[in-house]
């Protein structure tokens, strides 16, 4: 398994949106295709990190932990 910075980009803005489509747009990409890189990311890590329903998304528990170091890695590219 490799993570990319496109795919952390991707949980952080679902994370921050709360919404397949709001995200998607905030990240330039389709909702389908959002949607498939983070259900690769859920099963790359073999954990569930958002619980979803028809109104919003949140992150389950192994997801808050899971963005912690999404952010720091995001945190450390920039700086880079």
């Amino acid at each position: 398994m490799s993570l990319t910075l496109r795919q952390l980009r991707y949980f952080e803005a679902l994370a921050r949106e709360g919404s397949f489509g709001r995200a998607a747009a905030a990240v330039n990409i389709s909702q389908p295709a959002l949607s498939m890189q983070i259900k690769k990311l859920e099963d790359d890590l073999g954990a569930a990190l958002f619980v979803r329903s028809k109104r919003k998304v949140v992150l389950t528990h192994s997801g808050e932990l899971f963005r912690e170091e999404a952010r720091r890695c995001l945190a450390h590219a920039e700086q880079a």
